[in-house]
């Protein structure tokens, strides 16, 4: 039976459950995270949860080129995200994104609702994708005016809204699916077409920074190497950077902005 919980969404009873992720670890060294999207997108929210002290966090990192046999054995070919709560294994990522909304405790507090920001981030990293691969050709504006519309779309809104992040001064799911896409965008569209997101979008840049500070995306954050090899393999990209043989990077730092 489910712990009861309190108002804060504590367990009544003290006990703090421990939440165990597995996301796919490096295609590069097989070891450290990854840089699966929804892998760092639920990671995200279960560190806010843990820093909050409702749950004990476990994050696992599995190779899927070279899986161990006990993987095998319990999830077959099932590729991660998985969720491990109090033994029941969340195997799909809407039911990963259920469960820590409606079954892990304080997760609700994360599922805020506001139809303009989530129709506001929908389809950002199709137009990146559509972007990297369509364009064979030296980079164009025309190119990449539809990514660079929807980025300069969403700057307004942060300009406009004036908080730290999407729909407020603290955190929200939204937060957790959109920043790790945008931090592909930033590494990937520029070691594939030489775009860097226009420093003149100050609202995007200062909202980005403010999630840099935060330990949840710096612990969840993939190597710059790791972003480069994710796109390059799921879309059939070349490279000519030798990249499985640099030390890692992790950019999280902003340019000079434009005044």
């Amino acid at each position: 039976m489910a712990d009861e919980l309190n108002e804060n969404g504590h367990p009544e009873n003290g006990d703090v459950p421990e939440i165990e992720l597995i996301i796919r670890a490096s295609t590069i060294d097989g070891r450290r995270k990854g840089a699966c999207l929804f892998c760092q997108e639920y990671f995200m929210e279960l560190y806010l949860l843990a820093e909050l002290k409702t749950i004990s966090l476990k994050v696992t990192t599995v190779d899927m080129q070279k899986p161990p046999p006990d993987f095998r054995t319990n999830f077959e070919a099932t590729p991660p995200p998985i969720l491990i709560d109090r033994g029941m294994a969340i195997l799909e990522n809407e039911k990963i994104e259920r469960h820590i909304m409606k079954t892990v405790p304080g997760g609700h507090n994360l599922f805020v609702q506001d139809k303009e920001v989530a129709t506001l981030i929908e389809n950002l990293y199709t137009k990146f994708k559509m972007y990297v691969t369509k364009y064979e050709s030296a980079d164009t504006k025309e190119a990449s005016q539809p990514l660079l519309s929807h980025l300069e779309r969403i700057n307004d809104f942060l300009v406009k809204r004036a908080t730290r992040f999407l729909t407020g001064d603290t955190m929200s799911c939204f937060d957790c699916e959109l920043m790790p896409r945008l931090q592909h965008i930033r590494i990937g569209a520029k070691a594939f077409r030489k775009f860097e997101i226009p420093t003149k979008f100050t609202g995007l840049w200062r909202y980005m920074e403010n999630m840099y500070e935060l330990e949840a995306f710096r612990q969840s954050c993939p190597a710059d190497q790791d972003i480069i090899s994710h796109i390059k393999n799921q879309l059939g990209l070349r490279t000519t950077a030798r990249i499985e043989l640099e030390t890692p990077i992790y950019t999280t730092s902003i340019p000079i902005l434009d005044s």
